[in-house]
């Protein structure tokens, strides 16, 4: 048994109170024991580990609900030519930049098969915390189908045994294609309700889906212990649909009106944002030119109306969960979205609570994660400076001195 005491700094629990001075954590193992000032705190009578916090900031694990943690920059040159197998050991060093940056847990919107989920759970390889969708289904001509007017495919998530393909059409091709991912071990299922900015083929606003394939969606994977869908949702209507249908969250949300965020506070619908995904195209596409001429020009028209509808959608009190879609852009600089999130009227507490807490409830982890509290699984980071003061410090992974998931030091700097 190892118990480990964090002390000597602010805590940040996550449920965005008034932040704990001269506080502790007191962990045994991989749970969380205590959490309060120091000098509150019951010490065991055992050896106990000190981590001295040197008067930085202590926070839950950093949760991102929307990467992919499989590819990054979208470079589809580069992408074409490289071996399947090349991907899993490119992947190594982008799950080693997601937890330097403080990011504990991740929702994989997309790329990640239970392999690799479970090399990380079995200690094989470090990374966060996965949960994982396998693949995003789209309609044919849909926002995952990457077939291009020249015949050729640029599939971001090449099928394989485990990676089954992710095209399907009509209510009975959406039910055996949901029950084929499951089969591939999804915990959540992906779905691309509309268009989108890098898709070859569509807009953010095309539709996609009918309301009998979404609803047969839904009701399918509930069938299996209450599995949850998220949406790829941009585009007004179809955000609509998703949500009529029953899905869980919707990712994006670029054009959202007032009948629409209604409907997200009645249902209780979740929203991830990404507003970093498409000034991200913009900058790669400025700084590599590597972003294929559709996706610049799609970026550049909606990041405007997302930002709008992202304010809308806080001022209106949906619940906003924390999401990049990292992998458009490196990973490790996923924390750059939470100055974003500030952009649009929300709080630096507001901005850390959507990383955690409502992450958290999210993904459905709320029992295990997202707050530093007695009994929950002991993910925590120190960060050197005040977030509170000054949200933008957090995109530096610098700044993130000690990074614990699941009561294992993963990163010191200290």
């Amino acid at each position: 048994m190892t118990t480990t005491l964090i002390h000597n700094g602010t805590i940040i629990d996550g449920h965005g109170g008034t932040p704990i001075d001269q506080g502790a954590v007191l962990i045994r193992d991989n749970q969380i024991v205590q959490v309060g000032r120091k000098a509150e705190i019951r010490l065991p009578s055992e050896t106990i580990a000190m981590v001295d916090a040197q008067g930085g900031t202590v926070l839950p694990g950093l949760i991102d609900t929307h990467v992919h943690i499989m590819f990054e920059d979208f470079d589809i040159r580069n992408m074409m030519a490289t071996p399947l197998s090349l991907r899993f050991y490119k992947a190594l060093d982008m799950m080693r930049r997601t937890v330097d940056a403080g990011i504990t847990t991740v929702r994989d919107a997309g790329g990640a098969d239970m392999g690799v989920k479970m090399a990380i759970e079995q200690g094989e390889i470090v990374g966060p915390r996965l949960q994982i969708s396998v693949t995003a289904l789209s309609i044919t001509g849909g926002h995952g189908d990457g077939l291009t007017p020249s015949g050729m495919r640029l599939d971001i998530l090449p099928h394989y045994p485990g990676m089954p393909y992710n095209i399907c059409d009509g209510v009975d091709g959406v039910r055996k294609k949901v029950r084929e991912v499951l089969q591939a071990g999804a915990e959540v299922i992906k779905i691309c309700s509309t268009g989108g900015v890098l898709s070859p083929a569509d807009h953010p606003e095309f539709t996609q889906f009918s309301m009998a394939e979404l609803e047969a969606i839904v009701e399918e994977a509930r069938f299996r212990r209450g599995i949850k869908v998220m949406s790829h949702a941009q585009g007004t209507e179809g955000v609509k649909n998703a949500i009529l249908a029953g899905v869980h969250s919707i990712e994006h949300g670029i054009y959202l009106d007032e009948e629409v965020l209604e409907l997200m506070l009645e249902r209780g619908t979740f929203l991830v944002p990404t507003l970093l995904a498409p000034v991200a195209v913009l900058e790669i596409a400025r700084e590599k030119g590597t972003m294929p001429e559709y996706g610049v020009r799609k970026a550049a028209e909606v990041i405007e109306i997302h930002s709008e509808s992202i304010a809308a959608a806080f001022k209106a009190g949906v619940k906003i969960a924390m999401g990049t879609d990292a992998g458009v852009f490196p990973h490790g600089q996923n924390l750059r979205e939470l100055q974003l999130m500030c952009g649009v009227g929300m709080s630096p507490m507001d901005s850390i609570v959507a990383t955690t807490k409502v992450a958290a409830e999210c993904l459905g982890w709320e029992d295990r994660i997202g707050t530093l509290t007695a009994g929950k699984l002991a993910d925590v980071i120190i960060t050197a400076k005040d977030p509170l003061t000054d949200i933008a410090t957090l995109k530096n992974p610098q700044n993130i001195k000690l990074v614990m998931k699941d009561g294992q030091i993963l990163k010191d700097n200290l």
